[in-house]
């Protein structure tokens, strides 16, 4: 482990949200206060930070942290945790064999922690089963590179996007979940011009911004990629001396593209799209050398996911436009470091260093690691190794930096499954979280960023080192030490001798070199014999970085020379689109899913900023106008969506950017910070028969109205239980939590349920007032508003902006506190609105009150008045609905 160097001022390290990899400066004053902000150096970034990374310093502290480690519910020492890890793990292997036993892993790790957990479970227990939560975002793209490529290869890098001409982005809201990528996309329409296609079912931010947006039907993006694969032989638009040198298998995937979408009327058909919209991005696309088309998870998260990137990367292949520069087919991943998983084998159909399961490799692979037992083939997919432990095949489980109740399909089911384990063992930051919750017998506490140090691959393959800037806490270890320590009291202590990452880094580069000879596109051999000074220093670097290369190449495949047998890619012949479960009359929809702005994955760490929390404040379900009419709902009521899984009750969003038939549910809220809004519940087993990815896209689904009469607020210092029945969702708000509260009981309940919350203060205040449905209650404590609880009916219900401010405050004066229970703000205290600028706090009323003054006419005017939308960017598109809104009130006043 790297000691934190007491003296240091300044860190550079990455930030640990999307796969962008932006570089961030931790920088610590004298009194040890944290300030986050972008590396100007990174070549991720350049120094623009997206709101989440921007507020990283708001996540940093102690509270619910697991700091020793537990076994059965009672602190443990370390030799007594990992023993009995060790003994359980041991037992289970010796009674029902090697592939009894799991890892389930994590994009959150860092590659030495994935590196050391592959090595355990495929070499020395001799079982594939380690796979990572990486499956479920982009598993389809790494199946679909190695079908075409021979390799899970990147072609591109993230300059291509600065000179494309044009950039189509499918099943990709770039704008909020890689707003640093999305601002460079940007400024290339802006100073070069180019043109932006977006391809996706709602009309997300991201759409708001293209020149074309085509809101396809979900499940047909393979039928689009036909249909434009017949028009660019019917037009003359393929590049044949490509095809002929450097790929195979052209004649049967145009075929079959033929046979799927035929011409433009039946892509169009087929996709429910406008055939005019179909018909502008073929002849754009055909007319356009420098295109670069970027996928994400509206592609990946599909049944289908590996034929739709196949059928994208078809398209490239046929014009020759892949590995040049402004050209390619991009991936932009998910997680922090789902490429360095890639890297090292985190995914259960792969070994190390991008080998896989021949016998050539696995000989190869044992032989490096001196393995006693290598695994001899793929272990259980994600789906497939819960449903494993369902069966009560898998007896012994270890979660590392994931939290798979909530994320997986059929959530319910498989935190039901978990409890069955003989050993459940998680490594965690936290000391509570659904997964823990669901049984845990042993929980082992885990370095946080901030704390771990290693290294992380971005999208675009580039390796940057994340470095400790804040000394470990209590008894947490980094992932790689707790691996290895396991593996040593297994009997496996000679080949896991590690003394630190750097160690662990060597051999993976090692690896990575070993009889390669450029037979493998992943190589990092030019770092095998990094010293430990120089691994400290390592700068951002790209692979292929081999040892005996002067000029490191940054593309792959201009001139061919693809990792399969005969160096040529393979065009593939997709299946039929479809998507796997019918609707029904009594699953009418389709469930999409996905993420929002300032969230990441289930708000461990980004649900505890205050600032991030006020842009979507409630888990929410977004529904067309139609629909909403059809199914009786209501512009910010309440709705059941059911599937045949699960279900959950969300707040309504009624949005004409939203496809009829469609509903969209963000992904984030888990039973830690809502009710009833884990999405994991409702989405389908359905997986890919390449990836092994999930359909989170299309799930059947209903929809239906339920009714609150009271509704409200509560903010509490530390976080509480409400009674059954209370529909709930907390967010962070500075100095404690905020709840919004929805119920059917009457004020007199909540009157009691106030006093039992909000404990026994100096002094409490109340308002009742029964038969018009008020209750509001403050507790003081030195001066100080130390908790709140607000209920109103539900057509007129409190709301908390002013009463916020006030519990952030370290006392409140006179006329301020005689106001408060009034349910009026002070005029000191005005409500700015629903946050629309996390990197500044500027809300949604201090803009319209800039347009309406005069102080303000575009976006631009906003931005150099209040600095809305010029950090990270990512709420340009809503700032741009705000200004056309209110142009839209003047004309209509005219």
């Amino acid at each position: 482990m790297t000691a934190v160097d007491p003296a240091l001022r300044a860190t550079r390290t990455t930030c640990p949200y999307c796969g962008v990899g932006c570089g961030v400066v931790a920088d610590r004053d004298v009194a040890g206060a944290l300030t986050v902000r972008g590396d100007p150096l990174h070549p991720a970034n350049f120094g623009r930070l997206c709101a989440k990374g921007s507020a990283l310093a708001e996540t940093i502290g102690l509270e619910g942290r697991l700091l020793e480690p537990m076994v059965n519910g009672r602190a443990a020492t370390w030799d007594a945790a990992l023993d009995h890890v060790a003994n359980g793990f041991s037992e289970a292997i010796r009674q029902h064999g090697p592939d009894s036993v799991a890892f389930y892993v994590s994009g959150q790790l860092l590659t030495e922690d994935y590196y050391a957990a592959n090595k355990l479970m495929k070499g020395f227990v001799g079982s594939a089963n380690v796979d990572t939560n990486s499956r479920l975002c982009m598993a389809s793209s790494v199946a679909g590179h190695r079908r075409a490529f021979g390799a899970d290869t990147v072609p591109g890098v993230y300059a291509d996007l600065d000179e494309a001409d044009l950039i189509v982005l499918v099943g990709s809201n770039a704008a909020w979940c890689h707003p640093v990528l999305f601002q460079r996309m940007m400024a290339n329409k802006r100073e070069r011009g180019a043109r932006m296609v977006v391809i996706d079912p709602r009309r997300t931010a991201t759409a708001e911004s293209a020149d074309l947006f085509l809101p396809i039907a979900p499940g047909t993006d393979t039928a689009l990629f036909c249909g434009l694969l017949a028009h660019l032989a019917d037009t003359g638009a393929l590049d044949y001396a490509y095809i002929n040198s450097h790929t195979g298998g052209f004649a049967a995937a145009l075929a079959r593209a033929r046979d799927i979408a035929p011409d433009m009327a039946a892509t169009a058909k087929a996709t429910g799209l406008d055939p005019s919209g179909v018909a502008s991005f073929f002849d754009w696309f055909a007319a356009t050398t420098r295109t670069v088309t970027c996928t994400s998870q509206g592609v990946n998260q599909s049944a289908q996911g590996t034929d739709k990137v196949d059928a994208i990367i078809n398209c490239h292949l046929a014009t020759g436009r892949i590995g040049r520069p402004g050209m390619g087919p991009f991936s932009l991943t998910g997680q922090p470091n789902a490429m360095g998983g890639r890297e090292v084998g985190g995914l259960a159909n792969q070994l190390a260093a991008h080998m896989g399961f021949s016998d050539v490799e696995i000989e190869r692979v044992g032989r490096f690691w001196g393995a006693p037992r290598m695994a001899t083939r793929e272990g259980l997919k994600a789906v497939q190794m819960f449903e494993a432990i369902e069966a009560g095949h898998i007896k012994a489980l270890w979660v590392m930096a994931t939290n798979p109740a909530v994320s997986l399909p059929r959530a319910g089911a498989m935190r039901d499954a978990l409890r069955r384990l003989e050993l459940f063992v998680v490594s965690e930051n936290v000391i509570s979280n659904d997964t823990v919750d669901a049984g845990a017998h042993v929980r082992l506490p885990a370095a946080a960023w901030g704390e771990k140090d290693g290294t992380v691959t971005n999208s675009e393959r580039r390796i940057t080192r994340q470095r400790a800037f804040l000394p470990v806490p209590g008894e947490a270890k980094p992932d790689w030490w707790i691996v290895a320590e396991m593996a040593r009291r297994m009997g496996f202590g000679a080949a896991f001798a590690y003394r630190s990452a750097a160690d662990v880094f060597r051999e993976h580069a090692a690896l990575s070199a070993f009889e390669n000879a450029g037979t493998r596109d992943f190589d990092i051999g030019g770092l095998a014999g990094v010293s430990d000074t120089d691994y400290e220093v390592l700068a951002p670097a790209q692979w292929p970085l081999r040892a005996d290369e002067t000029a490191p190449q940054s593309r792959f495949f201009a001139d061919g020379g693809y990792f399969t047998p005969d160096r040529k890619a393979r065009f593939v012949a997709p299946e039929r689109p479809g998507l796997r479960e019918a609707t029904t009359e009594a699953f009418p929809f389709r469930l999409n899913t996905g993420r929002v702005r300032d969230q990441w994955h289930t708000m461990t760490r980004s649900g505890m900023s205050p600032r991030l929390a006020l842009h979507c404040v409630e888990p929410f379900v977004e529904v067309h106008p139609a629909d909403a009419r059809a199914a009786g709902l209501s512009a910010d009521g309440f709705a059941r969506v059911a599937t045949r899984h699960g279900e959950a009750i969300l707040k309504v969003v009624v949005s004409d950017g939203q496809r009829p038939g469609s509903l969209f549910v963000p992904i984030h809220w888990s039973d830690a910070t809502a009710s009833m809004a884990r999405v994991g519940d409702l989405v389908g087993p359905a997986t890919d028969p390449h990836s092994g990815q999930p359909e989170a896209k299309a799930t059947p689904a209903a929809i239906a109205p339920v009714a609150f009469a009271s509704r409200g607020f509560a903010l509490t210092r530390g976080r509480v239980t409400w009674p059954p029945g209370t529909w709930w969702a907390r967010v962070a708000v500075t100095a404690g939590s905020g709840y919004w509260l929805a119920t059917n009981d009457p004020p007199a309940t909540w009157q009691q349920t106030a006093r039992g919350i909000l404990g026994e203060p100096v002094e409490l205040a109340e308002y009742v007032d029964a038969p018009r449905g008020l209750y509001r209650a403050a507790a003081f404590v030195e001066g100080r508003l130390d908790g709140c609880v607000f209920i109103g009916p539900s057509e007129a219900p409190p709301q908390w902006d002013a009463v916020r401010d006030l519990f952030g405050a370290e006392a409140i004066a006179p006329a301020q506190r005689r106001m408060l229970l009034s349910g009026k703000s002070a005029g000191s205290l005005p409500d700015a609105g629903p946050l629309i600028c996390s990197c500044f706090g500027v809300g949604l009323n201090v803009i319209r009150g800039a347009l309406h003054s005069g102080a303000a006419a575009n976006v631009e005017d906003i931005g150099k008045a209040l600095r809305a939308g010029t950090n990270c960017g990512s709420c340009l598109p809503e700032l741009k609905r705000i200004v056309q809104g209110s142009v839209n009130e003047r004309v209509a006043a005219v």
